[in-house]
């Protein structure tokens, strides 16, 4: 896959896509996403591809939305041209797991996009923040939504009306981000624990992923009934099979395909 705003690499069954625009510190704009969902989309129906890594640089992560590019917009050309719903959500609909490498400035609709994430691994250096009041609108992506749902009402309303930023030793407390590791490390640590993902059956990973998505859409005692129809759907799996002879017999699992 060539693309003019992305980088892209595999690693086994693990695909790693990284936001390029240096010069903006990887700022959202229109290509960008659009080629974002296209990578997902690809990565997500690709059988060699187990999980997948989003991250940026070791500046910035996402600094936001591309102010430049929307500083001229009107309302029929924001709410007319759906502007963030037509080409930012492609990554809720990926099946497969999805992890955040999040370095640098992660801010604006670069936190919504990693929020959007299954869940986020923090680089020493990160800085998480929700600064759109500061030029005059609301977060469009999630912000308001996923931000207190994640971290907590009076947490989300600090940064959210005062701008103030978050450090990722914050942001693993308040439950932001699962880990945080030597900037340096960031990578080489996202691809270990993809590549722990990828080595279990991707059908289970998946669903997983739907069922902790659907804790946040319903009720508990929906979403434990939602969870046991996986779970007794998985006796009649392959992979339930291979799992637990695998445990009986003591030797390492073969989920290769399941």
């Amino acid at each position: 896959m060539q693309y003019s705003d992305l980088l892209i690499e595999t690693h086994g069954k693990v695909a790693v896509i990284r936001l390029n625009r240096p010069k903006a510190m990887n700022a959202l704009n229109d290509n960008m996403m659009n080629e974002l969902g296209d990578a997902l989309y690809k990565f997500d129906a690709d059988s060699n591809i187990n999980c997948i890594v989003l991250t940026g640089s070791e500046k910035a992560f996402a600094a936001g939305a591309d102010i430049a590019a929307m500083a001229n917009y009107n309302y029929q050309d924001t709410h007319g041209g759906n502007y963030i719903g037509r080409n930012w959500e492609h990554i809720l609909n990926i099946r497969k797991p999805v992890i955040g490498a999040c370095a640098g400035y992660v801010l604006g609709g670069g936190c919504e996009l990693a929020m959007m994430c299954d869940f986020l691994i923090a680089a020493e250096n990160a800085k998480f923040g929700q600064p759109e009041i500061k030029v005059g609108v609301t977060p469009g992506a999630g912000g308001t939504q996923r931000l207190p749902r994640t971290i907590g009402k009076s947490k989300a309303m600090d940064m959210l009306l005062t701008t103030r930023m978050i450090d990722a030793a914050e942001a693993e407390r308040t439950g932001l981000v699962s880990r945080v590791v030597p900037t340096e490390k960031l990578i080489e640590e996202a691809i270990a624990i993809a590549t722990q993902i990828a080595a279990m059956p991707v059908s289970v990973a998946m669903q997983i992923k739907d069922a902790v998505n659907r804790a946040f859409e319903t009720t508990l005692t929906e979403g434990v009934r939602y969870e046991r129809r996986y779970f007794h759907a998985g006796f009649g799996t392959p992979a339930q099979k291979e799992g637990m002879s695998a445990f009986l017999e003591k030797r390492a699992p073969k989920f290769d395909g399941l």
